[in-house]
């Protein structure tokens, strides 16, 4: 039978195997950037410059450890293929506005100010290609509502699926 004192080291060992590449960190992952335009139903276009989250580690790692972000850019997150997409805010600091949007760049939802660090799932709640994160309160002041319309840069660097 293990004694505490031999259990204890095993687990510790466990623990260390488990964290030893790290947790990824802001520095880990690289991000090119892109501009990009949201057209409001009212008609007006707002220019953002646009992280993209293209790779499985891109998308996994998002704007997580971020403290600021400039109030015109945000990231695009390309999932290769049109499917209902969950996320969530681990290890995000900043509160943001999530805008999900099909392949063909319609916004179908939004959500509003996600709370820092929550680990409740945000659904799309429909098949989306796109998520784009902006600093919350953008989609309000903005008015960036269900049916508004980004122009996806026809030059973005495909996507790849998980």
């Amino acid at each position: 039978m293990l004694s505490l004192r031999q259990a204890l080291r095993g687990a510790l060992v466990v623990v260390a195997i488990a964290t030893a590449g790290g947790p990824v960190q802001a520095a880990d992952v690289a991000f090119d950037k892109a501009p990009l335009a949201i057209k409001t139903r009212d008609g007006k276009t707002h220019g953002f410059t646009v992280e993209l989250a293209l790779t499985s580690d891109q998308r996994a790692q998002g704007l997580m450890f971020r403290r600021e972000m400039p109030a015109d850019h945000g990231m695009l997150f390309d999932f290769a293929q049109t499917r209902q997409v969950m996320m969530w805010m681990k290890n995000t600091f900043l509160p943001l506005d999530m805008l999900f949007v099909s392949k063909d760049g319609n916004v179908e939802t939004v959500h509003e100010n996600a709370v820092p660090q929550s680990e409740a799932i945000i659904d799309s709640r429909v098949p989306i290609a796109y998520v784009i994160e902006l600093n919350a309160g953008t989609a309000k002041r903005l008015a960036i509502t269900p049916g508004a319309r980004v122009d996806i840069p026809a030059n973005l660097p495909v996507a790849k699926p998980d």
